[in-house]
């Protein structure tokens, strides 16, 4: 049997917090000479003095201090639950299952979770990233509530135009093809490899051999240690193009290609809940 209570905790942050017992009564609603008796029988079990007065405020003693720092995450965690509970008894959704294509910018990406973390505290997301969606893939998936994938039509529901994502053919500066100004046609190209990501449809891949790797990283990383040249997402390359360390190739044919992403909910979900229509606004507003 323990011999304190969290209640006991919960009563001993609350008076560090407001500085009186007065304020954590009002606080709490409970009498002072609650949480006075409560306190001082907190104290007797652990055999150690928690508090002590400074001038009119109640503060922590080195040792209060290190117990109630151990104690805090079991404060949070417990509340969590009591608010979990609530929501569950309440009806309100307590998971949100979002996939996204891993082309999605990721600024873009956490900003949303970010805000919509802070409007739904209690609801948790789970993210699946995927390259560009083969069939199987999707069916794994298809439980995903919320979905921003290349392809407009899914089998859990029909998608809206929600953003274009540039890709730009680039070479590392050192690489021959980097320190090319005049513009490059197929032939000139074709002694380096093209490096491809997975699953990623390119018109370039049906007339030449390509090197593929399964990530958007790896293809990245490919580029950045001279492996060949690539065609690879803007946004995540923005920083080694600021740097110098990737350039543009002057292809003759264009060096930009927009891949479009679309947002596509569960055609199940309808009507749709706060929760996701919160998430939907916030995929739409960025």
């Amino acid at each position: 049997m323990h011999k304190t209570t969290l209640e006991q905790w919960a009563l001993l942050e609350k008076v560090v917090e407001l500085g009186s017992f007065t304020k954590a009564a009002e606080e709490t609603n409970r009498s002072q000479s609650s949480v006075s008796y409560n306190l001082a029988l907190l104290q007797e079990r652990l055999g150690v003095t928690l508090l002590t007065p400074e001038g009119r405020r109640a503060v922590l003693t080195p040792a209060g201090e290190v117990l109630l720092n151990q104690v805090k995450p079991l404060l949070k965690a417990f509340s969590w639950v009591e608010t979990r509970a609530a929501t569950l008894r309440n009806g309100t959704r307590t998971r949100l299952d979002l996939m996204v294509d891993s082309i999605f910018p990721r600024k873009r990406l956490f900003a949303i979770l970010k805000q919509f973390q802070q409007a739904w505290p209690q609801t948790q997301v789970r993210l699946t990233e995927v390259l560009e969606n083969a069939d199987d893939r999707l069916a794994a998936h298809a439980d995903a509530d919320v979905m921003v994938l290349t392809r407009r039509q899914d089998v859990t529901g029909r998608g809206e135009w929600l953003m274009n994502i540039d890709f730009v053919a680039v070479a590392h500066r050192d690489h021959p093809l980097g320190t090319q100004d005049t513009p490059l046609d197929e032939d000139a190209l074709r002694a380096w490899p093209l490096i491809r990501i997975a699953d990623r449809d390119n018109p370039q891949q049906a007339v030449r051999d390509a090197w593929t790797f399964s990530t958007i990283d790896a293809a990245i990383d490919a580029v950045l240690y001279q492996v060949g040249y690539g065609w690879l997402p803007e946004e995540r390359i923005q920083a080694q193009l600021d740097q110098g360390l990737l350039r543009p190739l002057p292809l003759s044919h264009g060096a930009r290609r927009a891949t479009p992403l679309h947002l596509i909910v569960k055609e199940t979900l309808a009507p749709l809940d706060e929760q996701v229509s919160t998430l939907l606004r916030l995929l739409r507003a960025h």
